[in-house]
């Protein structure tokens, strides 16, 4: 087979199951008959629950307190805690009786316990003020309390102590006095100066987000919501062309911005959890306006939105259909040069299991078919490779846990967005829930919409199988790194790939944790050059140059040793540059480029199949 060609790729066998009642089960994953009884009442329970297993959580708590009644010296912690924390009351409670809260007049205890909540609900000055002090400090205490006792229980699985310890806080979170309007000092002033309007405000924000269509009667008419940013309007507007299309993706070409482009494309590989045009959003923050602006012909993956046809839709498929079949289209668009490759999140796991299947093939001398690409590099943009420490992502993973979302998608054929979002947001409740029912519903204001919020409510679901498969081989088992995972029948190892990597990791990234990001390099011997960007997993990424309060850490070829260094010791010698990491990236990307560049060619396609953004964008 030529490198030009495709259809010889090792295409798996279809994996829709024949048989009358059968059906791939997360539980044990294999295809087998599936008691509908058990599912249906189990749909319904997930229904109810939001996909949260109750027995997982109801062993969790079981577990915290059995070995927390068998542990008298960790009680003894917990009454000394409660000592201490009582102790502050009689200074606290003369401050503000004696002194009418005058901490001008006050001078506190020393030896006092103060808890520096960093806690951004009671940062207005009126929680400083009797009585709302008292609540706050009230609140925060027993947030204190039930931090210590749901942790350093011993014999506690690790895995039980981070749920317990997470639910205490989500119920914590629900009674805060700050989600209560006639307990929070700002929402009392704002309602003063009002008149109330900032409550009818509120309700008008809730019933709008419950579907409401609600007349919008205020005098302002320019305070009226906007429509979010419109692919091919406001997003999505680098132009291109759709060069090739399956079932599953939609292939984009971008036009060159240069007279003269390097011999080496790059292919993009976006996560399909979500829409592909976080990496080309407006014109200012677009990777893609970025890159071909740099001199680089740019391809595009653009991700088909399943439905319930596409319940058994597999990780195999979407590296054939997706990966593969994209990699023979741009190779053969650029006539067999090597190709720059970039995987962003899950599109980044995708790719570098993609990327070490294919170097074993091509190493193996018994290989029947010659590789469909030369891949030049691999980037990985917050992307996990190793899922042992996957952060607060690991609470939703368990047996338990796993066969409820199993339950969830069986009747439907697939998770949707909304169900996905959920789980976020209950990572980080309170800054988007709890902060948003009481800055849009209690003080009514909204926030201006921009391009990565209308982005990131753009969502897409997930195939049946594939994310069962997603998350037991690869949360569950951890089959990747361990040189477990399987691509048509053979194991593969991270370890076979060889090309240069670039790999980024975010600060305050709750879906990929950096930490576990900068395993790759325990996982493969490739040359890598890692990067530490500000932000969270999106905003983190979006880093454009002129972004103000971006910046990245690297560590410099002469800084580095020849042995293994931990995150945190690679964190503290790093160099911290203000800026974008972008400009960063290009550069490496230029030194891992020919040096003689080429001259452009405009994106063509005989089939005629359309302009950027392509049509799979707009599947709802």
């Amino acid at each position: 087979m030529s490198n030009n060609s495709v259809s010889a790729l090792p295409i798996i066998a279809n994996t829709r199951s024949t048989t009358p009642g059968a059906d791939f089960c997360v539980a044990c994953g294999d295809e087998h008959t599936i008691n509908p009884l058990d599912m249906a009442l189990q749909n319904h329970i997930a229904k109810l629950t939001g996909g949260i297993s109750p027995a997982s959580i109801s062993l969790a708590w079981m577990d915290w307190a059995m070995h927390l009644a068998t542990s008298p010296g960790k009680q003894m912690e917990l009454v000394g805690l409660l000592q201490r924390q009582n102790a502050e009351w009689p200074g606290f409670l003369r401050k503000n009786l004696l002194h009418n809260g005058d901490s001008a007049s006050y001078e506190a205890d020393p030896a006092v316990l103060t808890i520096n909540s960093g806690d951004t609900r009671f940062a207005d000055k009126g929680w400083e003020q009797w009585p709302f002090n008292v609540m706050s400090k009230a609140f925060l205490q027993a947030q204190d309390f039930w931090q210590h006792a749901t942790c350093g229980v011993r014999g506690m699985t690790e895995h039980h102590e981070d749920v317990v310890n997470f639910m205490a806080r989500q119920l914590l979170d629900v009674v805060s006095p700050s989600n209560i309007p006639v307990l929070n000092p700002e929402v009392i002033a704002a309602s003063t100066a009002s008149g109330g309007k900032n409550l009818t405000s509120g309700l008008v924000h809730l019933l709008q987000d419950l579907g409401l269509e609600i007349p919008n009667n205020n005098e302002d008419k320019d305070a009226e919501v906007q429509p979010g940013y419109q692919p091919g309007k406001d997003v999505a507007l680098t132009p291109g062309k759709v060069i090739f299309r399956n079932h599953l993706i939609e292939l984009i070409q971008y036009a060159p911005q240069t007279s003269k482009v390097f011999a080496e494309p790059i292919l993009i590989v976006p996560s399909w959890i979500m829409k592909y045009y976080i990496l080309d959003l407006s014109h200012h923050n677009s990777m893609v306006r970025f890159l071909v602006e740099q001199g680089h012909t740019v391809f595009m993956i653009s991700w088909k939105n399943p439905n319930k046809d596409d319940r058994n839709l597999g990780m195999n498929d979407y590296l054939d259909q997706g990966l593969y079949s994209a990699l023979g289209e741009v190779n053969r668009a650029v006539k067999g040069r090597a190709i720059h490759t970039v995987g962003y999140c899950l599109g980044g796991t995708l790719l570098s299991i993609g990327a070490a299947a294919l170097a074993k093939e091509n190493d193996n001398a018994k290989a029947e078919h010659t590789t469909i690409a030369n891949i030049a590099s691999v980037t990985l943009l917050a992307a996990q490779t190793d899922f042992s420490e996957p952060g607060e992502l690991g609470l939703f993973i368990d047996e338990s846990q796993l066969a409820m979302l199993d339950a969830l998608m069986w009747k439907q054929g697939y998770l949707d967005g909304k169900q996905m979002s959920g789980s976020f947001q209950l990572l980080n409740s309170r800054d988007l829930i709890w902060s948003k029912i009481m800055r849009e519903y209690q003080l009514g204001l909204r926030a201006q919409p921009n391009d990565l919020m209308s982005w990131n409510a753009d969502t897409t679901r997930l195939p049946y199988r594939m994310h069962s498969e997603y998350l037991k081989q690869l949360f569950l088992h951890n089959e990747l790194a361990r040189g477990h995972y399987e691509v048509h029948g053979h194991a593969i190892a991270l370890n076979d790939i060889r090309v240069p990597m670039f790999v980024v990791g975010t600060v305050k990234d709750h879906v990929s944790p950096w930490r576990s990001v900068y395993k790759i390099h325990v996982l493969t011997d490739a040359p890598i050059e890692f990067v530490l960007a500000s932000g969270g997993h999106n905003a983190g990424i979006v880093s454009e140059p002129g972004h103000a309060h971006r910046s990245y850490q690297y560590l410099p070829q002469n800084m580095r040793t020849k042995t293994y260094s931990d995150p945190d010791e690679w964190q503290f010698e790093a160099l911290k540059e203000q800026g974008s990491w972008w400009i960063f990236w290009q550069q490496w990307l230029k030194n891992h480029s020919d040096e003689k560049q080429i001259k452009a060619v405009q994106p063509s396609n005989d089939a005629d199949l359309g302009a950027a953004p392509g049509t799979y964008i707009f599947e709802k």
